[in-house]
C-alpha cells in the first residue's frame, strides 16, 4: 500500500469519522488512495480496513494487508462524546498499523497541523511540563524527541503570543508567480512564461484591492501589525513592478506602527541588487533567501535554474544592501538528497549566519509534480536530516519558535522555524496560532477574520490570476464582512 496508485477500501459502519480515519491511515501510507463505503461485503480479499462502532459501544477495527487480517476491539460508553469515540477508533487503527507495517510515526496519533498550539493551550491551563509530556506520550503516543521539540517551541513562542495585539490585523500580499515550478510545489503559483501577459492587469487589480483594504482599515481605525509578501516568489516580478506594489502598500497603510514587514525574496535566481534596494527603501526589514538545498544536482532534479553558489551570492548581496534580518528556507528529504548532502547545506547556511533558518520536510501533495513518483520517496532519509538539524541549530543559538505539520509529509515529520533570540517572525506565529485577523490581498490569498471566542471566518480570493482579474468586482463585494469584523475586534478581550 505504498504505491500512490493503490486504492484501499475503507469500510465505515456506525460512525462518520472519515477524515480522522483517513488521516490516521496517511501516517502509514502517505501517497496511497482510498475508497470509502458502508458495505460490509467490501471487507473481503486484498487489502482493506474495516471499522465499526456498534450501538452498544463496541469499537471494532480490522486491517487486512497482503491477505493477513488482524482485528482489535474495545468498548466505550454508549453515550460517549464524539471525540472519545473517534479517539478509541483511531487508536485501535494506529496500534494495528504499527504492528503490521513496522512504522512508528514520531508524532503518534497527532494528525493536526498545529501540535504546538495544543501545548500552548495546556500551559495556559496551568499544566506542568511533566503533565504535558506525560499526556503527549501516553495518550497521543508521541515520541520523547518530538514532545521535547513541541514543548520547547511553545515555551519560546509564548512571550510573543503574550504580546499579540488581537485588536490589530496583519496584511498578506500575494504575488503568485515563479520563474519555473519546482517539482515539490503544491502552492498556486504560475511560471513567468505563462503569466507575463497577465502581469500588468494583475498588478493593477492587486493595487486596487490594497487601496480598498487600506480604506477599510482607515475607516475602522485598525492598526496593521505585520505585513508579509508571499507567493510564489514575490521577486519574480521586475524591480519596477515590485516598487509599484510596495508603493501601493505604503500609500494605503500606516507603516509607522507596523512591527514586522517581510518579503519573501525567495529563489536566488530572482534576486537582484535593484530589487533588494526597492524592498529596503519601501519599508521591509525582513527577507527570505530560500535555496532549499545547496546541492547543484538536487537543484536540477527539483527544477531549479540556479546553483548553490548563486544562493550564497544572493545572501551576501542582501547583507551588502543592508538587510539585518534574513531568513533562509531548507527542505529535508528532497529527491536524491543524501543525509550528508543535507548536513553540508545546513552547516554552510549556519556559517552565513542568517537570523533565522526554517527547516521544512518534503511534503508530497497531489497537486505537485512529485506526487506521481511519490512511492520512490519511501526510503527518503528525511528523518536523519531532521534529527541532525534540531541539536545543530540549537547549539548555534537558533531556537525553535514556530511549527506546523502537513499531510503526506515524508516520515510524518514537521516544519520548524528556528531563530536567534529577538528575530522570531511575528507573522509566522500569528498565522499558526490563529490569534490575529489577517487580511489577504491578491490571487489565492486568504483573509482570516478572528471574532470573539476564537471564532474564525475565512474569505478566499480566486486561485488563478485570470479569475482574480475577471471577477475582481464580484470579489470586492465580500469586503463588507471584513468591515464588520474590524469593527468588532476592538472589543476582543486579551487572553
Amino acid at each position: 500500500m505504498t504505491d500512490n496508485n493503490s486504492k484501499m477500501p475503507i469500510i465505515m459502519i456506525g460512525h462518520s469519522f472519515k477524515y480522522e480515519t483517513e488521516a490516521t491511515l496517511k501516517l502509514f501510507f502517505n501517497t496511497a488512495r482510498f475508497t470509502f463505503s458502508a458495505d460490509k461485503a467490501d471487507a473481503v480479499g486484498g487489502d482493506y480496513v474495516y471499522t465499526e462502532i456498534s450501538g452498544d459501544g463496541n469499537v471494532t477495527v480490522s486491517v487486512c494487508l497482503g491477505g493477513d487480517a488482524e482485528t482489535e476491539t474495545c468498548n466505550i460508553a454508549v453515550d460517549a462524546e464524539k471525540k472519545d469515540a473517534e479517539y478509541a477508533l483511531c487508536r485501535l487503527l494506529f496500534e494495528i498499523l504499527v504492528r503490521k507495517t513496522g512504522i512508528k510515526p514520531p508524532w503518534g496519533l497527532l494528525t493536526g497541523i498545529r501540535p504546538v498550539k495544543k501545548v500552548v493551550d495546556m500551559i495556559r491551563q496551568g499544566k506542568t511540563e511533566e503533565e504535558i509530556c506525560a499526556d503527549f506520550g501516553t495518550k497521543y503516543l508521541v515520541t520523547p524527541k518530538k514532545i521535547r521539540l513541541a514543548y520547547d517551541t511553545a515555551v519560546n513562542q509564548l512571550p510573543i503570543l503574550d504580546r499579540i495585539d488581537s485588536k490589530a490585523a496583519s496584511l498578506y500580499v500575494s504575488i503568485p508567480f515563479c520563474p519555473t515550478r519546482c517539482s515539490y510545489c503544491s502552492f498556486v503559483s504560475h511560471s513567468m512564461d505563462s503569466a507575463i501577459k497577465l502581469m500588468p492587469e494583475y498588478i493593477s487589480a492587486l493595487c486596487r484591492e490594497l487601496e480598498i483594504l487600506g480604506r477599510i482599515v482607515k475607516e475602522t481605525d485598525t492598526k496593521i501589525d505585520t505585513i508579509y509578501f508571499g507567493g510564489g516568489t514575490p521577486t519574480s516580478v521586475s524591480a519596477k513592478e515590485l516598487r509599484t506594489i510596495m508603493e501601493a502598500v505604503e500609500k494605503n497603510f500606516d507603516l509607522d506602527k507596523v512591527r514586522e514587514y517581510s518579503v519573501e525574496a525567495g529563489r536566488p535566481d530572482t534576486i537582484t541588487e535593484e530589487k533588494l534596494r526597492v524592498i529596503k527603501e519601501l519599508g521591509a526589514g525582513r527577507i527570505s533567501v530560500n535555496p532549499q538545498t545547496l546541492n547543484d544536482d538536487v537543484l536540477k532534479v527539483i527544477g531549479r535554474k540556479h546553483s548553490g553558489e548563486d544562493a550564497v551570492k544572493a545572501f551576501k548581496l542582501a547583507r551588502r544592501v543592508g538587510f539585518r534580518n534574513i531568513n533562509t528556507d531548507l527542505i529535508a528529504g528532497l529527491p536524491t538528497e543524501s543525509a550528508d548532502s543535507f548536513r553540508n547545506t545546513l552547516d554552510r547556511m549556519i556559517e552565513l549566519d542568517p537570523e533565522s533558518i526554517t527547516v521544512h520536510t518534503l511534503t508530497i501533495k497531489r497537486s505537485a509534480t512529485l506526487f506521481e513518483t511519490g512511492s520512490e520517496n519511501i526510503s527518503n532519509p528525511a528523518s536523519k536530516m531532521v534529527d541532525y538539524s534540531v541539536p545543530t541549530l540549537m547549539s548555534h543559538g537558533y531556537l525553535p519558535y514556530y511549527m506546523y505539520r502537513q499531510k503526506n509529509t515524508v516520515d510524518n515529520l514537521e516544519n520548524v522555524g528556528y531563530a536567534k533570540k529577538g528575530f522570531e517572525s511575528y507573522y509566522n506565529i500569528f498565522i499558526m496560532d490563529d490569534t490575529q485577523t489577517i487580511l489577504g490581498a491578491g490571487c489565492a490569498a486568504s483573509t482570516k477574520l478572528l471574532y470573539e471566542g476564537n471564532r474564525i471566518e475565512r474569505i478566499h480570493n480566486y486561485k488563478f490570476p485570470y479569475e482574480y482579474i475577471r471577477s475582481f468586482d464580484k470579489l470586492m463585494e465580500k469586503k463588507e464582512e471584513v468591515i464588520e469584523c474590524l469593527k468588532k475586534i476592538k472589543y476582543i478581550q486579551p487572553r
